[in-house]
């Protein structure tokens, strides 16, 4: 038998069961891709990381990502949750790594907190896209079951991406936010159309302390709502940077906390830091802290 170190992760929390959970393989090598999709199907994610050696000397570790569905270039809760093991298991407390992933080579940083570890991934460069037309805007909110009206008039409906692009979609109410029921199909077919398979509706609030509340669906990929996603508030923050949409702290910096999942029962939250130059976004990071839910060892027969 092959034997592989399967941990289930609850990333964006310290408390078990909330958050966004991560399946993570530690010790992929030798795992074939239609393995790795199984994996990722049988444990029902949004995304599951496996972490497999460097292929050459320029990064430390390649780490892959599986939704139910499909592999996915880049996953912000699975990035916390891989190297939150990796760095359990290899003792580091204060470190930077380089992992090789689908959009390129990126840094993570390791650091402590308090007697436990935050992790600082940085994502890729941020990429303005479409800005939908009016009538996909009108099948969004169809989609979403809301009004043109209930969008915020100073956020474009565009694709955003620092990685893995997402349709950025304001919203001016709290509570409307939490009630949405999407219609997956819908969204499914609006996908198709214009080639992003991410929604991410959220709500700004410039003067809490949580300035931003979200929920993002993406059921095109196999996950109709993701609790806690680092891939849509990294975008996130370079669209407010970049719209001025939140107060930066300096001229060079915006930072922000991000909480999701609050409508699934899994609330979580991260840090959300934008290094600005010129007033645009050119650095995107997310921070964030996690947690062992459990941990077993997945035996597979030999090929």
């Amino acid at each position: 038998m092959r034997a592989y170190r399967l941990y289930q992760v609850d990333s964006f929390t310290k408390t078990k069961l909330e958050g966004n959970p991560a399946g993570v393989i530690a010790n992929a090598d030798g795992l074939t891709v239609t393995e790795m999709q199984g994996i990722a199907r049988e444990l029902n994610n949004s995304e599951t990381a496996f972490i497999l050696s460097p292929t050459d000397a320029s990064h430390d570790v390649w780490v892959r990502f599986f939704t139910p569905k499909t592999e996915v270039p880049l996953c912000g809760h699975a990035t916390i949750a891989a190297h939150y093991i990796r760095a359990l298991e290899k003792h580091l407390s204060n470190a930077r790594v380089l992992q090789k992933t689908g959009v390129g080579i990126l840094p993570v940083d390791i650091v402590p907190d308090g007697d436990d570890l935050q992790i600082i991934m940085t994502q890729g460069q941020a990429a303005f896209g479409k800005v939908l037309d009016a009538p996909k805007v009108a099948a969004l909110a169809e989609a979403l079951g809301v009004t043109i009206s209930d969008f915020r008039p100073d956020c474009p409906v565009q694709i955003v991406s620092a990685g893995h692009g997402k349709v950025m979609a304001g919203l001016r109410d709290l509570q409307l936010l939490h009630r949405l029921q999407p219609d997956m199909g819908r969204l499914i077919a609006l996908s198709a159309e214009i080639g992003c398979n991410g929604y991410y509706t959220f709500t700004l609030h410039p003067d809490e302390a949580i300035r931003v509340h979200g929920r993002m669906f993406a059921p095109a990929i196999g996950i109709p709502e993701d609790p806690v996603t680092g891939n849509a508030n990294g975008p996130l923050g370079a669209y407010a940077a970049h719209y001025s949409l939140l107060e930066p702290q300096s001229a060079d910096m915006l930072r922000f906390t991000a909480m999701q999942g609050e409508a699934m029962g899994r609330p979580g939250s991260m840090e959300v830091r934008i290094t600005l130059q010129n007033g645009e976004p050119s650095l995107v990071q997310i921070v964030g802290c996690a947690t062992v839910a459990f941990a077993t060892t997945l035996l597979l027969d030999e090929r």
